[in-house]
């Protein structure tokens, strides 16, 4: 089915740390609205997975952030930027299974270290950028068949 999109589509969702209750909500929103265009349902899939991983990190590290994507014919850009303690060492958050997460996010069941390398399997184009005591930066594009 060809995609309904004749311009570009932007939009935005401001995410709040430790806001638990609200996991989820701008990956589905993204979700729907990508499925009403008419987008291959496993693009929707790679879109929804990365959008979540990128809401759990803010959730769980960051005071806030703001995640915008750009849809276009060709692909969806989503981009975060957060406020949160950045990263040290970027190489080694990128490994499954790394974690920095502390012991009352495990207990309720996240932080198993495989956000950023599940954004970045889920992206065909995936940049870090990240300032210590400053925030992190990512940018995930998913091109449509």
């Amino acid at each position: 089915m060809p995609l309904d999109i004749n311009e570009t589509i932007e939009g935005s969702y401001q995410l709040i740390g430790g806001n638990f209750a609200s996991a989820g909500e701008a990956s589905t929103q993204l979700k729907v609205q990508l499925t009403e265009l008419g987008v291959h349902e496993g693009i929707v899939r790679r879109a929804a997975i990365a959008t979540f991983e990128a809401e759990m990190n803010v959730i769980i590290y960051a005071a806030a952030a703001r995640l915008h994507y750009v849809i276009t014919p060709r692909n969806i850009t989503i981009r975060i930027e957060d406020m949160g303690p950045g990263i040290e060492n970027i190489e080694q958050a990128m490994t499954e299974g790394y974690s920095t997460a502390p012991d009352w996010v495990r207990e309720l069941g996240w932080g198993a270290g495989m956000g950023l390398p599940n954004m970045k399997k889920n992206s065909d184009e995936f940049k870090i950028d990240s300032v210590v005591g400053e925030g992190t930066t990512v940018e995930m594009i998913i091109a449509f068949p």
